[in-house]
């Protein structure tokens, strides 16, 4: 299963999913209010949408992959329900409950700001500007994540309601399956603490930290980053 990151869909994963669907039976989908999929009113958690979407396909155990917001869903599944997932691949990931520095809060408001005011296209605009997408916009994969920002609807700027969850941080040496962190050392602060964090607590992890790249190193680096997931999950 693979999970893309916020505000993304299931076509960012266009790039590695020959090489992955090929070596590999393989999902993705858009998460709750993303590409194709829908958004009821009211609260959802995106791991409880993870476990239906399974139970539904009859899945009993699973690997799963994710990225960035996606990551962040895949390890709180992988602590929820241990049983159900064989192998974890994070990618730049974040954690559900993260205390945010106050240089990403600053970033963020402008983009909320400009959605909740109806200026769409504004907020897009600074979502693309971001610091996180520095490495990327200056790749081949630049035009991709510009396509994949203008297609996201922008409503969880406006309203989310995905429920509060605790921190996963006290909880981290508590994740059973082996896992990949790959990084980019040229991601931002917040992400690389939160991939020192993981390291220095998750017993059965392996770290590849690239050298020259970004946060979306699925994008960056499509088949560096496709060898790697599937050498490890074989």
């Amino acid at each position: 299963m693979l999970l893309h990151g916020f505000g993304g869909d299931l076509h960012t994963w266009d790039a590695l999913w020959p090489a992955i669907g090929a070596s590999l039976p393989a999902l993705r989908y858009d998460q709750r209010g993303c590409g194709g999929s829908s958004a009821p009113s009211g609260p959802y958690d995106h791991a409880d949408d993870l476990r239906a979407i399974l139970d539904t396909e009859g899945i009993a155990q699973c690997d799963l992959v994710g990225v960035s917001q996606g990551g962040a869903i895949a390890l709180h599944f992988a602590l929820d329900q241990p049983a159900r997932v064989r192998r974890l691949v994070l990618l730049s990931p974040a954690i559900v409950g993260w205390d945010w520095s106050a240089d990403w809060r600053a970033l963020s408001q402008p983009i909320k700001a400009a959605a909740r005011a109806g200026r769409m296209d504004e907020a897009r605009r600074l979502w693309w500007e971001h610091p996180l997408f520095r490495s990327t916009r200056a790749s081949p994969a630049g035009p991709a994540l510009r396509a994949e920002i203008e297609r996201y609807s922008g409503r969880h700027w406006v309203r989310d309601e995905h429920r509060a969850l605790l921190p996963d941080v006290e909880r981290l040496h508590q994740l059973a399956a082996p896992t990949l962190l790959l990084t980019g050392a040229r991601d931002l602060e917040d992400f690389r603490v939160i991939a020192a964090l993981l390291e220095g607590a998750v017993p059965r992890l392996r770290r590849v930290d690239a050298p020259g790249l970004g946060h979306l190193l699925h994008l960056e680096d499509p088949a560096g980053t496709a060898r790697r997931i599937s050498e490890f999950l074989a």
